[in-house]
């Protein structure tokens, strides 16, 4: 077959244009902004019974409202947009000189906790109007919706209503419903604002970058424990590149290790200093662990092996080890550092992890331990964004 330069030239005008446009499709997604639409009555203030907030003597603030916003604005990156409904305002039935000295002052309330909002969108209307900028209806909001520079599928609806829930639905968003039964459209259903912030703050996801140097190793270890798998491992050493392979594609992590060792003395250093390392990362991912499952265990056939791997981040360090190997290296790893390997990642890790393997071929009983540990893993680092708790009765872990 004959290419022609003409084809040659067209072709690589093609894929470097391809390529310019995958490259402004991610700076693009990098820059796009993500927002919060909170409702204002019940959400923020309390609403009361007569439903209209108009004086001062009727201004509260929802419990832990003013200290998780603070807390929301100053740590996350979500623009603040309030959006009310507000039944007649400006007629006879609620007069704005009644609204507008009780809405200021929240205002200035919020804003001495350091809480500012970009906008504030206020719907004057009755619901029997059915006017197109009443909630659950996207009048007031869209122009979040059609500037491309937001994100409404990274963005909330915070209310106490179903209006509010049916609004992040129109929207393309995603809901946060604040009341005592859970809203089968909602991510979170919560009377707490505490687990607002927290649900939030997850969403930023799961990550650590941690780099160690000593005199034998120079270790950079990068983890997202919400990842989808993908790798990238340069230890010196192929086999154990092999092996951490496995715990990033099984349990589905991203993972980069890039270590420079001592090779030129032995593997020793390289081994357990990375597994010190990672541990390390884990550690430091985890955070305080809120809504993991926390345990996780799998029993794993390869060929004539059988695996058995359960592990409990609880905080406290273990190993348990049942594993013998008749051959004293695999693809260049002594196999008597497979045991130092997950000793130091359960030392650094604060895990419990007990290991058992029985078969014939090494390779196989060390690939499936691997492969077991990282099924384990997956299940263990499992979050539920609608249980944020402590899975501790101690409260801590």
């Amino acid at each position: 077959m004959c290419i022609t330069k003409k084809a040659i030239v067209f072709l690589y005008l093609y894929v470097t244009i391809i390529r310019r446009l995958q490259k402004n499709i991610t700076n693009k997604q990098k820059l796009m902004k993500k927002v919060l639409f909170i409702d204002r009555d019940g959400t923020i203030i309390q609403e009361p019974e007569d439903f209209q907030i108009d004086s001062l003597e009727k201004l509260s603030f929802v419990p832990k409202a003013l200290s998780q916003l603070r807390k929301i604005q100053e740590e996350l990156d979500y623009e603040l947009v309030m959006v009310s409904n507000q039944d007649g305002l400006g007629t006879d039935s609620f007069p704005e000189n009644t609204f507008w000295p009780a809405h200021n002052k929240m205002l200035q309330i919020l804003e001495g906790e350091g809480i500012v909002f970009d906008e504030i969108l206020i719907d004057r209307s009755f619901e029997e109007d059915n006017a197109p900028t009443r909630k659950p209806r996207t009048g007031l909001v869209t122009h979040y919706m059609q500037h491309e520079d937001y994100d409404m599928a990274a963005s909330f609806v915070i209310g106490d209503r179903p209006t509010d829930v049916q609004l992040a639905e129109n929207m393309g968003c995603k809901a946060i419903f604040i009341g005592d039964k859970k809203h089968p459209k909602a991510s979170l259903t919560t009377m707490d604002w505490e687990q607002i912030y927290l649900f939030l703050k997850g969403q930023k996801g799961r990550t650590s970058r941690i780099k160690r140097a000593t005199s034998e190793t120079s270790i950079e270890v990068a983890v997202d424990l919400d990842g989808s798998g993908k790798v990238d491992l340069q230890t010196g050493i192929g086999f154990f590149d092999h092996m951490l392979h496995q715990v990033g594609r099984h349990a589905k992590i991203d993972l980069s290790v890039k270590v420079e060792g001592d090779l030129h003395i032995d593997e020793h250093h390289t081994i357990e200093d990375t597994a010190i390392v990672l541990g390390e990362a884990f550690l430091e991912a985890l955070g305080d662990k809120r809504g993991i499952e926390r345990y996780g265990f799998s029993i794993l056939p390869m060929d004539e092996t059988l695996a058995q791997v359960a592990l409990d981040f609880s905080g406290r360090p273990w190993l348990m080890w049942e594993a013998t190997f008749n051959r004293e290296s695999v693809g260049g790893m002594p196999t008597e550092m497979f045991y130092h390997f997950f000793k130091s990642f359960s030392d650094m890790a604060r895990c419990n992890l007990n290991i058992k393997v029985e078969g014939d071929n090494e390779h196989h009983k060390i690939e499936a331990i691997f492969k077991a540990f990282a099924k384990a893993i997956r299940m263990a680092i499992h979050r539920d964004p609608t249980d944020l708790e402590i899975p501790s009765t101690k409260g801590v872990l």
